[in-house]
């Protein structure tokens, strides 16, 4: 009796847990403007559940009060949100001062395996041809852009781990901020890497260690984004 009581109370009190969560709504905007961003990664630091805006900066994700939310989006200071309630919200990011990936300049980035981190993804992103809801629904379609931001994201760590600072300043002679500089202009795309060949990144390096001495001191830099 003790037992069927115990599980009575396990089961109650878990259809609480998913009763009290819901769909929070909100939209993403660069900050200072109207402009709205997509493709935005989105992710419940409680509950582990993701998501990532629309075309229009639109985004609905399943949580709860309590919980708290991260936004990231390349060029993007990432920013935390602690949910007192789940009222729609407006995200408002802040541009990097500069361009491209800084975070992976100065940080070690760890690991990426999403299929592992986020296996409901990679499931609710796969097609049946017998199954219409695979092909149309929401979920599934935000499982599929979310598949292509993970396969991104995974290309840039993989360029983070090759053009690191230790490797590019065993090759070229910038240290501190120059070297800092140097990496971000001439950071090279996933297609080069891909190729694993050390002798076309060496080649690579020196060619834009060149190019990078024959500008101007003033443009050996990063220059600040523009904003609206």
């Amino acid at each position: 009796m003790l037992k069927t009581q115990s599980i009575i109370i396990v089961l109650l009190f878990a259809a609480t847990v998913a009763n009290a969560q819901s769909f929070l709504k909100g939209t993403v905007y660069e900050n200072g403007t109207n402009t709205r961003l997509t493709d935005v990664f989105i992710r419940d630091n409680t509950s582990r559940q993701v998501t990532i805006t629309d075309k229009n900066g639109n985004f609905s994700i399943r949580t709860a009060v309590g919980h708290t939310l991260i936004f990231n989006s390349p060029g993007y200071i990432s920013d935390t949100l602690y949910l007192i309630d789940m009222a729609p919200k407006k995200i408002q990011l802040n541009a990097q001062t500069i361009a491209l990936r800084q975070v992976t300049i100065n940080a070690t980035r760890t690991e990426f395996n999403p299929r592992t981190e986020y296996p409901e993804v990679y499931e609710k992103s796969k097609v049946y041809a017998l199954s219409p809801s695979t092909w149309f629904s929401k979920e599934a379609k935000d499982a599929r852009r979310l598949k292509r931001y993970f396969r991104r994201e995974a290309e840039e760590r993989q360029i983070d781990a090759t053009f690191s600072m230790a490797y590019v300043g065993s090759i070229v002679p910038l240290k501190g901020k120059d070297l800092e500089n140097f990496i971000s202009l001439y950071r090279p795309s996933y297609d080069l890497i891909k190729i694993n060949n050390r002798e076309t990144l060496v080649a690579y390096i020196n060619d834009s260690y060149k190019k990078y001495m024959a500008l101007p001191p003033d443009k050996r830099q990063l220059q600040p984004l523009i904003t609206q």
